[in-house]
């Protein structure tokens, strides 16, 4: 099941990539010559009109293949209109950006579907009281159900901790619904130091409850879902590149990047827990796949991209020196990334630490 779930997973999110690389290329006049998904032998493959699409051995990634795409490629005076490099850099961009523009877009389609399929949503309804809390100390009890907090309607308990997290040592007013009436209390958040996602900490406001666990599905029209769909694929990318940047900075250690067995993992795992959850992890994959071949690395699209800014810049190519240096560099960056990743991935399992 797991390796089933990730080669559907891969797949997928590769086709998504590559499809966005060859539909600009027709689209811009383009001559593609091989489609792939895989890397490495053939397996199979069949060709209509000027391409060839091929499914090949080594499922991580995929590849199209453009006429007159690597440099000093001998290419026939007729045939140069439909080249790549004889394009003018507006062209080659768009094919180059497409890619990753694709993943995004596609992200964006799943968190759609998924609002619209309708997503779990916590009551604003108080399970555990803390000891010695500040919600304890204001006489909140088991089944409470909070309807209101700082003059906000409350509907599910994610607005009910936005607004009690914002607000440390402040006394707020809670309305509280038990049995049936309405109750007023004022409570005041306790500052408490947490550590994020990435590991830092920051200061919070927390007043000690916990959800009860009663849930509904809550469901959203077609532009409601569009804008959440929109939104959650923005903060996504957002969370990925801060989460780069402070890789780069050692706040998050190297030993949480992981590599091809933690995604076939993942996959598994996310699968055996229902379809949404399936989806959900495809979308936060396929916009890491997009924003990581946004970097400015040779060979990732990013790289494609930057070269054509210079060049764009000095109105003429970089010499074909320098971008074979800059691709074996680039090469040689990624193999290492890669081994690091699958460094971490074998010691993981040898040592049981937990998927991060």
């Amino acid at each position: 099941m797991t390796f089933f779930s990730a080669i559907v997973l891969l797949g997928i999110l590769i086709f998504v990539h590559e499809f966005g690389h060859f539909i600009f290329a027709k689209l811009v006049g383009v001559r593609v010559l091989k489609f792939s998904l895989g890397f490495g032998p053939k397996l199979i493959g069949r060709k209509y009109g000027d391409t060839e699409y091929l499914i090949s051995a080594v499922p991580l990634g995929g590849y199209v293949k453009p006429l007159g795409e690597e440099p000093g490629e001998e290419i026939k005076e007729e045939d140069k209109p439909f080249a790549y490099n004889y394009q003018p850099v507006w062209k080659r961009a768009a094919i180059v950006l497409a890619g990753p523009v694709f993943n995004l877009f596609f992200a964006a389609l799943i968190f759609i579907f998924i609002f619209m399929h309708g997503l779990p949503v916590l009551f604003p309804e108080v399970g555990d009281v803390m000891k010695q809390s500040p919600a304890s100390a204001a006489g909140l009890i088991k089944g409470d159900r909070i309807v209101e907090a700082d003059g906000v309607v409350v509907n599910q308990w994610i607005e009910l901790t936005e607004i009690i997290h914002k607000n440390p040592d402040k006394a707020l007013t809670f309305k509280i619904k038990r049995d049936n009436k309405i109750i007023v209390v004022p409570i005041t958040p306790e500052r408490k130091k947490i550590k994020d996602i990435f590991g830092e900490e920051k200061e919070i406001g927390l007043i000690g409850i916990k959800p009860s666990g009663s849930s509904f599905i809550q469901k959203e029209g077609v532009v409601g879902a569009i804008t959440s769909g929109i939104a959650r694929t923005w903060e996504v990318s957002v969370l990925t590149i801060v989460g780069i940047v402070k890789l780069i900075q050692r706040i998050v250690p190297a030993d949480t990047i992981g590599g091809p067995i933690l995604i076939f993992q993942m996959a598994g795992e996310q699968a055996s827990l229902g379809a949404m959850n399936f989806f959900v992890f495809m979308a936060v994959i396929s916009i890491n796949l997009g924003v990581l071949n946004l970097l400015p690395i040779p060979i990732l699209d990013g790289g494609h991209l930057m070269f054509l800014t210079f060049e764009a810049i000095r109105r003429k190519p970089l010499s074909e020196k320098v971008m074979i240096i800059a691709q074996k560099v680039g090469l040689a960056l990624i193999i290492a990334l890669m081994t690091f990743a699958l460094y971490n991935d074998i010691m993981r399992i040898v040592t049981g630490k937990a998927i991060p």
